[in-house]
């Protein structure tokens, strides 16, 4: 029998969670929603899904103490993935309404508003422009994923000489200016789209994350 990795999809009431917790255990995990310290620290992976305004998350994630534990996780090289607003809380800061909020910073950048001249949010399929390389697009680098954000993180500035060996992977998409749909940096990983709402190719991309624990 092929090993199942054991996942730890984050329980911080976000919407969405069951959608993910499906998915995953479709694309080949044992899957457990929870908060507790112990499992967030000991599963294989962790997702941490995220659903609304960047700072409404960033507070119920402090709320059980996640940002530690998600440190933790990335320090020991342990895999983490976020989804959504949990790719966004990733970045340095998020900017909704004129309101500055502090991410986790793992990755420098501002999760910004996308450009006025076209609809938000933007909902619905789109193209991806994947690295060479890129472990979570492996063999779906043509494919369209679906998303529903009308902020994302429209630049990356991030210096090369920190990780000079293994540079981030990141992966672009478009919606009125080029955004981030994507990030592979070691253990951390994150998709502004949605996988478990983009079919084939979406459980392909958590399949290959899954296998890659």
């Amino acid at each position: 029998m092929n090993h199942r990795p054991t996942v730890a999809v984050l329980d911080y009431g976000s919407g969405n969670v069951h959608s993910a917790v499906r998915a995953l255990q479709r694309a080949g995990a044992d899957v457990e929603l929870t908060q507790d310290t112990g499992t967030i620290l000991n599963a294989e992976g962790v997702v941490v899904p995220g659903v609304g305004a960047f700072a409404a998350v960033m507070d119920a994630l402090q709320a059980i103490d996640a940002p530690r534990w998600i440190g933790r996780r990335i320090a020991g090289s342990r895999p983490v993935l976020g989804i959504c607003v949990g790719h966004q809380i990733l970045f340095e800061h998020g900017v909704e309404h004129g309101i500055v909020a502090d991410g986790m910073g793992q990755w420098p950048g501002e999760v910004t508003a996308l450009p006025e001249h076209v609809v938000v949010p933007h909902m619905g399929w789109n193209t991806v422009r994947p690295p060479e390389g890129s472990t979570l697009f492996r063999g779906i680098e043509e494919e369209r994923f679906y998303f529903v954000h009308s902020y994302a993180v429209q630049s990356w500035d991030f210096d090369q000489s920190i990780e000079a060996m293994h540079p981030p992977k990141v992966t672009w998409s478009h919606h009125g200016s080029d955004f981030i749909a994507a990030v592979e940096n070691g253990p951390l990983s994150a998709t502004q789209f949605h996988p478990e709402k983009s079919g084939d190719a979406g459980m392909q991309l958590l399949h290959n994350w899954i296998t890659s624990l």
